[in-house]
């Protein structure tokens, strides 16, 4: 499936009352999907298309979404995997191992491509410290190239709370490389690396960037070659810059649109932007429950 169709799709059940009825055909359509259709999926996700409205019904369906690309990612990995309905301080998706007695809570991140200025907050990775409860390991999935590049907290929590910082283009690189859990591969170790890593760290280097390091674990535990892994990275990359220019232009196209907005028009458009009837109204609410 190409992710444009994927797309199409949100924005059509995104007109939908039911969330929950939008949510679980997502669901099936995802979960249905052979593993070839599914892998480019995988790629895109992380990715927020920018005609997406911030904090519109759309966005929460494509937040859905990114969860339930995630526990498909478990499941064509040979794990048992659950979308959680609940999303109030909890992770997005819960995991269990089918041969080797682990369980793990993930969570899926999104960005836009438009949105480079983030904080570690952002990343929720002291959340995920507490989500893991009573579970084996703690996964977080991000855009790899949406990591901060050299020192950040993230490491440091991640480290010190034995937080996996996984991505969705390792993701894809296990589906590519067919992967699978079974009695005898255990990816335990791999939702576990962040201790691992822990152990060899100094206190100097604790919060630096550590994915390289990952990058080499991971080749080595799938038997993957450092030049062939580097490939389907730069493959990977690459899909991402199309993608960027296809943003691009599409605000090129707002701002062609704009310019030929009335002045009415204009002046209508920068009060919705900046909701100030909102904001009046919400003023109003307020003196009014004081006057009652």
């Amino acid at each position: 499936m190409q992710f444009k169709e994927l797309r199409d799709i949100v924005k059509k059940e995104a007109q939908h009352k039911d969330f929950q009825t939008s949510s679980t055909k997502l669901q099936e359509l995802i979960f249905g999907l052979k593993k070839e259709l599914f892998i480019p999926i995988v790629s895109e996700i992380g990715a927020i298309p920018e005609d997406i409205k911030h904090d519109s019904t759309e966005e929460k369906l494509y937040t859905k979404l990114s969860d339930i690309v995630l526990a498909k990612c478990f499941i064509e990995l040979g794990l048992k995997a659950t979308v959680l309905k609940e999303r109030t301080n909890c992770a997005d998706v819960i995991a269990k191992s089918q041969f080797h007695n682990y369980t793990l809570v993930a969570d899926a991140k999104a960005f836009r491509l438009s949105r480079t200025a983030k904080n570690q907050k952002d990343f929720k990775v002291e959340s995920m410290v507490h989500w893991k409860g009573d579970n084996d390991y703690s996964v977080l999935c991000c855009p790899y190239f949406q990591y901060p590049k050299s020192k950040s907290q993230i490491f440091l929590q991640a480290l010190n709370g034995n937080v996996n910082l996984f991505s969705w283009e390792y993701f894809s690189i296990l589906l590519k490389k067919d992967i699978k859990e079974s009695e005898k591969i255990d990816l335990s170790s791999l939702w576990n690396y962040s201790e691992i890593l822990a152990r060899q760290t100094t206190v100097k280097n604790s919060d630096s960037n550590f994915l390289e390091q990952q990058n080499k674990y991971i080749m080595d535990f799938i038997n993957c070659s450092e030049k062939e892994f580097l490939e389907i990275l730069k493959k990977l990359k690459s899909n991402i810059v199309t993608r960027g220019n296809t943003e691009i232009k599409y605000w090129q196209n707002e701002i062609s649109a704009i310019k030929k907005y009335s002045r009415e028009q204009a002046i209508d458009e920068l009060i919705k932007s900046l909701k100030l009837n909102e904001k009046i109204n919400a003023i109003s609410l307020f003196m009014k429950q004081l006057r009652d």
